[in-house]
Parts: structure tokens; C-alpha cells; sequence
């Protein structure tokens, strides 16, 4: 072992006359562990709403969407089959998306409707395991029945076995004008996915039901795909979208949602920088550690110069001892920080029991529980960013004690 690693050793754990010194370091080495362990277990409190709210939205949404010119897909039927036929769809189902206006006595509310076919449905979306009441297999064709999401449900004051009308914008030619198709449904259903957008604006009814009031004849608006990777739908578009003519067009999820999911990693990213400060802070006593202890060690810095150390390995010394306050409170930083971020689920609800609180009220967010996700990845940059703000801030004490004058600091010793 070199020599240079054996003094920085012995100089971090041998006993100082200052234990100001002392202080100081354990105050970095503290900062530093404290820094790393918010990182950690924000970004992985983060990765999890990400992922969860993912989750809900790509439970109502498609991973991939082929829709017509127009909003018509005439031989549906052609283009599922050759949707299918790619290695990594596992499902398609038809669709008809149109607007309509949802009226139960003075209650009236826009929505978006949905026509589907729910034996097809239940296999490229989650809806069918959100039911609060009812299936999606109650819509039959002919029968004019309807699946509400909850927010929808309440605003209209309706609940399953009530009749709401449903008012289509195409409307019939009489002689006293345009009149809007008007068709009462009944209530078959009601679901909660979690989300405003679509508790509240989506209905959905048989496709057969939707054809007929919106006079689409055979066609639908499109199909939808499920994949086996929802992060390869980008290239599942294009390569399908290779194999259709013109007049039809693919989209992922990716462009559907895309400002909400940039918004999120944006966000992400901005508390990886503010809280990295936290780890540079601490980083920095490291720097007001060493000044001091170079102070403190000229003497000794001055007796290894004169046994023949260069400027070099007295350097590498003070390296190693500042470099060991960043190693050790970043391995602890790493421990803690993984420990609660795998644990959140368990401590939160002990927290909010302790003092009686609750942090997210199940009647405000719909999310109620803090989701996390440790990904081994921001641990290892979170890790790598840490050691190297140590590394770095050992280096200008580091040099200043390269430079002691051997002479000088033995002049009145």
C-alpha cells in the first residue's frame, strides 16, 4: 500500500487536538449523507407518481391509436389484422370516439363518447377492473345501455339502473331545421380510474349503439393496440404505419399525452438540481474541513517534506482524507436513502399516524398514498455526482498544503 493512502488514513481516524476539526468533518459527512438520501428518496417518491399516474392514464388511453381521415375507418377490420400480425401488439380493438351532450333533468354535461366493443375492450384497456358498479359486458348492442365515469355519474345525479339522454351534434333535416339526435340510455355501469380528465368527461356504449346514433354506418373512428413494451409504441407506429395507405394515421401515447409527461420529467429533473445543492453545501465543508487541518498538520507537512515526500504525495494525502469524508457519507447517504425510499409506503402512514395527519386526503387527490419507485439508475448517478463534488472539493486544500514551505513552518517550532 502506498504510503500517501496509509498517512491520509491515519490522519482521518487519529485524534486531534482541535475537535473543532473533528466537528466539522462529521458535519460534512453528515450534510453529504443527508444530501444523498433526499436525493434519493424525492426522485424515487417522483418515479412513482410518474409511474402510477402512467398507469391510470394508459389504463383509459391506448398505447398505440390508427385512426382514419375524417374520423372514419372504413375497413377497420384489414387494418387490425395487420396491426396484429406485429410481433409486439398483443391486442386491438375498434373504437368510435365522438361528442356528445349527457342530460338527466336539469343536469347537462358535454362529454366525450365512446364506442366499444367490450369483450375486445377489456384487452387494451383497465377499465373493466375500475368498475364501482356494474361491467362493461352490460352493454350490449340494440339494448342503448352506458358506462359513466364517476365524476360524470355525480354531476348528473344519476347511478346505475338511471336513464340519462344523450344528444348527438349530427342532427336530422326537417322542414323546421336541423334537430340534434337525441337517444335515451340506461345506466349500466359506473367506473373510477383515478383521474379528473376521464372520471369526469368519458362515457362509454356499445360500438354497435355508436355506429347507429352517429350514422358512421360500418365504419369506426379507429383501433386501438395494446403492446408487450408501452416504451417501444413510437417505433410500433411507425413501422406499422409503413404498411397503410395514406388516409389512415397512427399515434402513441407518447404525442397524446406528451406535454403532462415532459411537464413531469422537467420537473424531476429541477429537484435533481436543487437538491443536488443540498450534497454541494455539504461538499463544501469539506473544503473549510481541510484549510483548517493543512493548518493544523504544517508541522508534519513540513517533516515529510524534509524526509523527502514531493509536493505531489503530500497532496494525494490530504486527497485521501477529504475523498474519505465523501466515500463515507455517501455510502450512508446510499443505505438510508434506498432503506425509506423502498419503505415509504410503510413509514408515511406511520408518520401520519404518530402525529395525526394526513398528507394526501383521499377526498382532495386521487392519489391518497405516496407511490415510490427506486430505480438503480438515479442511485448510481445520485452515488457517481456525490463522490464527485467530494473528489473536487478536496482539491484546493489539497494543493495549498502541496505548497507549504518546509522552512517557514518549522521557523518557531
Amino acid at each position: 500500500m502506498r504510503y500517501e493512502l496509509l498517512v491520509g488514513l491515519r490522519y482521518t481516524r487519529a485524534k486531534r487536538r482541535n475537535h473543532f476539526i473533528s466537528f466539522i468533518s462529521l458535519i460534512s459527512m453528515a450534510g453529504i449523507a443527508l444530501g444523498v438520501a433526499a436525493l434519493i428518496v424525492v426522485l424515487s417518491v417522483m418515479n412513482g407518481f410518474q409511474k402510477e399516474l402512467r398507469t391510470r392514464i394508459l389504463g383509459v388511453a391506448s398505447h398505440v391509436q390508427i385512426s382514419g381521415a375524417d374520423n372514419r375507418l372504413a375497413d377497420w377490420k384489414a387494418v387490425a389484422d395487420i396491426a396484429a400480425g406485429h410481433a409486439r401488439v398483443q391486442a386491438v380493438a375498434p373504437f368510435v370516439n365522438a361528442q356528445g351532450m349527457l342530460a338527466n333533468g336539469q343536469s347537462v354535461r358535454g362529454a366525450v363518447v365512446r364506442g366499444v366493443l367490450p369483450g375486445m375492450e377489456d384487452r387494451v384497456a383497465e377499465i373493466g377492473r375500475h368498475m364501482r358498479s356494474g361491467s362493461l359486458e352490460s352493454l350490449k348492442p340494440g339494448e342503448f345501455g352506458i358506462v359513466l365515469g364517476s365524476d360524470l355519474a355525480r354531476t348528473l345525479g344519476v347511478v346505475t339502473g338511471d336513464k340519462v339522454a344523450l344528444i348527438a351534434p349530427q342532427g336530422q333535416v326537417t322542414p323546421a331545421g336541423v334537430i340534434p339526435r337525441l337517444k335515451q340510455f340506461l345506466v349500466t355501469g359506473i367506473f373510477e380510474i383515478g383521474m379528473f380528465e376521464y372520471d369526469s368527461g368519458l362515457a362509454l356504449i356499445h360500438l354497435e349503439d355508436a355506429q347507429r346514433l352517429y350514422q358512421m354506418g360500418d365504419a369506426v373512428s379507429g383501433v386501438r393496440l395494446k403492446l408487450d413494451d408501452l416504451f417501444e409504441a413510437r417505433t410500433v407506429a411507425r413501422q406499422i404505419m409503413s404498411k397503410l395507405d395514406a388516409n389512415t394515421y397512427a399515434t402513441d401515447w407518447t404525442r397524446s399525452h406528451a406535454n403532462f409527461f415532459r411537464a413531469v420529467e422537467i420537473e424531476k429533473r429541477v429537484m435533481f438540481v436543487i437538491l443536488t445543492l443540498i450534497v454541494a453545501v455539504a461538499a463544501f465543508n469539506i473544503v473549510s474541513t481541510l484549510v483548517m487541518v493543512v493548518t493544523d498538520k504544517q508541522a508534519d507537512i513540513a517533516i515529510l517534506r524534509t524526509l523527502g515526500a514531493s509536493p505531489a504525495s503530500i497532496l494525494q494525502i490530504f486527497v485521501v482524507q477529504g475523498a474519505l469524508i465523501g466515500v463515507i457519507g455517501t455510502l450512508i447517504g446510499l443505505a438510508c436513502g434506498v432503506a425509506l425510499g423502498l419503505n415509504v409506503d410503510t413509514v408515511v402512514p406511520a408518520i401520519e399516524r404518530a402525529f395525526s395527519i394526513q398528507f394526501l386526503a383521499k377526498d382532495v387527490y386521487y392519489i391518497s398514498d405516496l407511490p415510490s419507485d427506486v430505480q438503480l439508475r438515479d442511485v448510481i448517478v445520485i452515488g457517481l455526482v456525490s463522490l464527485a463534488m467530494s473528489f473536487v472539493a478536496t482539491l484546493y486544500p489539497s494543493w495549498r498544503a502541496s505548497r507549504v514551505n518546509p522552512a517557514e513552518a518549522l521557523r518557531y517550532e
